[in-house]
């Protein structure tokens, strides 16, 4: 890749135009395992969370599978165009921006929110809980909660700021594959840490709530490399097909 080719795309886009020109050339032939995560990361510079997107985006391409507790395998018959119309953005490098936004908006809420804005969000944290225990699907009430702390911020240019950043968790065809992986293994919106974030704006104290934003926010890209690790989304798969299997044995009897 050249530098004014790598200038013009996203990390990830690099690293699926060099693997996607590879397998079209027959440097990977169909069947064959692809170079682990850490190799492939060594190779272009980039993190492991660039690489997963782009497996993903790969993936979804169908250029290569996963297969359980072995690795990413070229499909057996990948297409013969690797060009495809953007994925667009992936969760990783969304909840990167994410950290940053919503960092200093949770501080500079801090400083301006008021008690009927504080019961509002105790409000939509008890909705958050009631989605987790119904296992809803969407998060609507952790979008909610993130937004109404830009509104907090009583900067309009901040809210479609943020609004924008989560409405791209949808729009993203490359995003909502990612996110629905991590549903799929159990991952939700973590209440306690929720829960400390509105502690911190209840306290008036704008570091507190940006280090706690920041916190939950990387640790939501901590889940998603646990989530959309092969192994975990098998074992996702294997428990699923066994339940289902069970449901159907017991309609049987």
């Amino acid at each position: 890749m050249t530098r004014t080719t790598a200038g013009a795309r996203k990390l990830y886009q690099q690293v699926v135009a060099a693997v996607g020109a590879s397998i079209e050339r027959g440097q990977y032939k169909p069947g064959q395992r692809l170079p682990s995560e850490r190799d492939l990361a060594e190779e272009f510079s980039v993190s492991r969370p660039t690489v997963r997107e782009a497996m993903l985006a790969l993936e979804i391409r169908g250029m290569v599978e996963a297969r359980h507790g072995s690795g990413i395998y070229v499909t057996d018959t990948p297409p013969v165009e690797a060009a495809a119309p953007d994925l667009d953005i992936g969760a990783f490098e969304l909840t990167e921006a994410r950290v940053l936004f919503e960092g200093e908006a949770a501080a500079l809420a801090a400083t301006t929110i008021t008690e009927e804005q504080l019961v509002e969000l105790e409000a939509i944290l008890v909705e958050m809980v009631e989605e987790n225990a119904g296992d809803a699907k969407g998060e609507q009430a952790d979008r909610r909660f993130h937004v109404a702390i830009a509104e907090a911020t009583r900067n309009a240019a901040i809210v479609t700021v943020i609004e924008t950043l989560w409405d791209l968790r949808y729009r993203s065809p490359l995003c909502r594959h990612m996110l629905d992986r991590a549903r799929l293994v159990g991952v939700k919106p973590r209440i306690d840490e929720h829960r400390r974030l509105l502690d911190a704006l209840k306290a008036r104290d704008p570091q507190r709530a940006r280090k706690e934003m920041r916190d939950h926010l990387e640790r939501v890209i901590e889940g998603l490399l646990a989530a959309t690790e092969i192994e975990a989304v098998e074992r996702a798969r294997t428990e699923v097909a066994k339940q289902r299997t069970e449901y159907a044995r017991r309609r049987v009897t």
